[in-house]
């Protein structure tokens, strides 16, 4: 499969992820939530060719998409992700949650979502 398939996997599983959680399926949220991160662990494999590929998406048209490939890249592209973040930290809702607890824990040394 191709970065660019890969990237758009995990940007269509991040949004369906959300959009249960918000009708309240958290069961399904987890299937979109574990198909997303089997997405990004294939670009992780590529290396920086694969994170790079993921770096599309900070400017995706949904904030949490956006929030959550920030999230992923943060040690790998810290300044680009950190705005994406601060960005959507300023908003409401559940991606700007995620963003304020992400900012959070990346300065408080908790993160780790991406440690290699």
């Amino acid at each position: 499969m191709s970065l660019e398939k890969f990237v758009e996997e995990f940007a269509q599983n991040i949004a369906a992820q959300t959009d249960c959680i918000l009708r309240g399926d958290a069961r399904a949220g987890n299937k979109h939530a574990e198909k997303a991160l089997a997405a990004f662990m294939s670009l992780r494999e590529r290396g920086d060719a694969g994170r790079d590929a993921l770096a599309a998406l900070f400017s995706h048209a949904r904030m949490d998409v956006r929030v959550t490939a920030a999230a992923f890249l943060l040690r790998h592209k810290t300044a680009e992700a950190t705005a994406v973040l601060e960005d959507a930290a300023k908003g409401q809702g559940l991606a700007a949650l995620g963003a304020q607890q992400t900012l959070r824990n990346w300065q408080n040394g908790s993160w780790a979502l991406d440690p290699s």
